[in-house]
């Protein structure tokens, strides 16, 4: 068989293809500070907390906060999720672990296909407040007041909605319309709903209210907690008052890597970063990946397979198996397994394992060709150099379509990402009180390796620097797609906005490899060719995620990307 010719790297993303460069719209630019978020509301209450004087923990809050208002159905109070903080004044990232754990009632055989998903028994006890304070708390300078202003008043008064927001609302009112406190949490005129209708959420509003005046004691031990756990109990719910009270976030050392002499920084598990960096690992084997490449197209696809199944092999819980870290993030093993990479031909997708397929798939009620993992990413920055890169998630759309009584919380479905067949063997089983394999991964670049291939090194002295904060909601495929955006930075120079805009593919438990139509056909027959099973998406898929990012450049100024795929915006001032 002859090798498989290249094509030429300017026929993938040409510079210069716009007037941008590589990207449709140029990157925000900055000097005293940056917000890149998946709404506009968002990156703008967050921008306006930067220019009232707070800091990146707080503008952190604001957006976070607010995007439970802006986009309710990817994340809110009732969700969970994870965040890297970047304490300039310490010279460290600290990874903030917020990501719920299963309710003590939690058995698998409890759980089928629907109620897993559906309904009262799919939330995990939610870790999205405790995880606003708890960086607050440690870090943050205006108070909670402030910083949840814009929210409270946009719940009340209500948002306009954008194409995407109007689309996935009415994609799921069926699933919502099942529960009568869900019905009574939102409004809107349902007919000729559609671009610019205004959705309102007025218990959320008193719910925000409270947090703000009472912070997460309030929301976990408080008159609010009360409600929030005795609506859920009231609607079949298994989360006791005592778990939700005891709930609270906590730090971690992130896990590093070195790649191309850029250290990179993910969070610990349970968080799956490390197929991030098990992924960049065998990638940094090779010399040269040249942009545009169906060589290196077929390269970086091979990588992720072999992560991704090492990632479902032994991700769960680090408390309850053991994930053979030191060996999985090796340059030995790294090196074995660039060397078994076979240019011309694919070894194929990892295998189904523990029936992880079911998980991308819609909901019942939602139309086929709507994803059912929806999750937002964000990032902060200010003058003083402290970064917030934050991934937080309900699961699927609205997560589990349950409202906790009258409180306006949407609770998360996040139950589905566990496997719940006892016989598989999988170290993902559900079980009282565990953590999940938790697919979110924030990242964070930074310029200089620091030698240490695991732990979270402080940066006191060793003259690193921060050069972006960037990473995607998205499933699984947020394992795959944040290491391509990081690969379109470091290996081909794109700045922010073009690495994010980039075309870009992820794979599915099923098998198929899906690109975006912009990967020329030539291209997308080479892999074909080598025995990939390949599915065109369109040009601009969200399926792929929706990436924000932060970049520092050697003048001292900030660049913000935001993905195009669905409403994002950065801004900066």
């Amino acid at each position: 068989m002859n090798r498989v010719e290249t094509i030429d790297p300017d026929a993938l993303f040409p510079q210069g293809a716009t007037t941008h460069g590589r990207s449709t719209r140029a990157p925000a630019t900055g000097q005293n500070g940056m917000v890149a978020s998946a709404h506009p509301y968002a990156t703008r209450a967050g921008l306006d907390v930067l220019r009232d004087g707070g800091n990146a923990i707080d503008a952190a809050v604001a957006v976070a906060s607010t995007l439970n208002v802006a986009e309710p159905y990817m994340s809110g109070v009732g969700g969970i999720g994870l965040a890297l903080v970047y304490v300039a004044r310490e010279g460290r990232t600290r990874a903030l672990n917020f990501s719920g754990h299963a309710p003590q009632a939690a058995r698998p055989e409890i759980y089928d296909e629907f109620n897993i998903e559906t309904g009262p028994l799919a939330p995990l006890v939610p870790g999205n407040v405790s995880g606003w304070m708890t960086m607050h708390e440690e870090y943050g300078s205006l108070p909670l007041t402030r910083l949840f202003r814009d929210a409270i008043r946009y719940s009340d008064e209500g948002v306009a909605l954008t194409p995407w927001s109007a689309q996935l609302i009415e994609e799921n009112l069926e699933r919502i319309d099942r529960f009568e406190t869900s019905q009574k949490a939102i409004v809107l005129e349902r007919a000729g709903m559609g671009t610019g209708s205004v959705f309102r959420q007025p218990q959320l509003s008193e719910t925000l209210a409270a947090i703000s005046e009472g912070g997460q004691k309030e929301f976990y031990e408080g008159k609010l907690g009360d409600r929030v756990q005795a609506g859920l109990e009231a609607a079949g719910g298994i989360i006791n008052r005592e778990e939700l009270a005891a709930y609270r976030a906590f730090w971690q050392e992130p896990l590093t890597t070195n790649y191309r002499g850029f250290e990179i920084r993910v969070s610990p598990p349970n968080s799956s970063g490390f197929q991030v960096l098990e992924t960049l690992n065998i990638l940094n084997q090779f010399n040269q990946l040249p942009y545009g490449s169906s060589d290196t197209l077929h390269r970086l696809v091979e990588a992720v397979y072999i992560a991704a199944d090492d990632r479902a092999k032994y991700a769960g819980d680090p408390r309850e198996v053991e994930i053979p870290l030191e060996r999985l993030l090796s340059e030995e093993y790294a090196a074995e397994k660039a060397a078994g990479i076979n240019i011309l031909e694919t070894s194929g997708p990892p295998p189904e394992r523990w029936n992880r397929s079911r998980i991308d798939h819609p909901p019942e009620g939602v139309k086929p060709e709507y994803a059912s993992g929806l999750t937002t990413h964000f990032a902060t920055a200010d003058s003083d150099g402290n970064v917030v890169t934050v991934t937080q998630t309900l699961g699927g759309a609205f997560g589990s379509a349950v409202v906790a009584g009258d409180t306006g919380v949407f609770m998360n479905n996040m139950c589905k990402w566990f496997d719940v067949d006892a016989d598989l063997g999988s170290p993902n089983l559900i079980g009282p009180g565990k953590q999940q394999d938790f697919c979110i991964a924030p990242g964070q670049i930074f310029e200089g390796a620091s030698g240490n291939s695991r732990g979270g090194a402080k940066d006191s002295g060793s003259g690193q620097k921060i050069r972006m904060s960037i990473s995607t909601p998205g499933s699984y495929g947020i394992l795959h797609t944040t290491v391509q955006m990081m690969y379109h930075h470091i290996d081909v120079g794109m700045n922010v906005q073009e690495a994010i805009e980039a075309p870009r593919f992820r794979f599915y438990d099923d098998g198929t490899l899906m690109l975006e139509n912009r990967f020329p056909k030539r291209m997308r027959d080479d892999l074909v060719r080598r025995g990939h099973l390949v599915a065109v998406a369109p040009d601009w898929h969200n399926g792929v995620g929706g990436g924000q990012g932060i970049q520092f450049t050697e003048h001292g100024t900030m660049l913000g990307g935001a993905d195009p795929r669905r409403d994002g915006i950065a801004l900066g001032f």
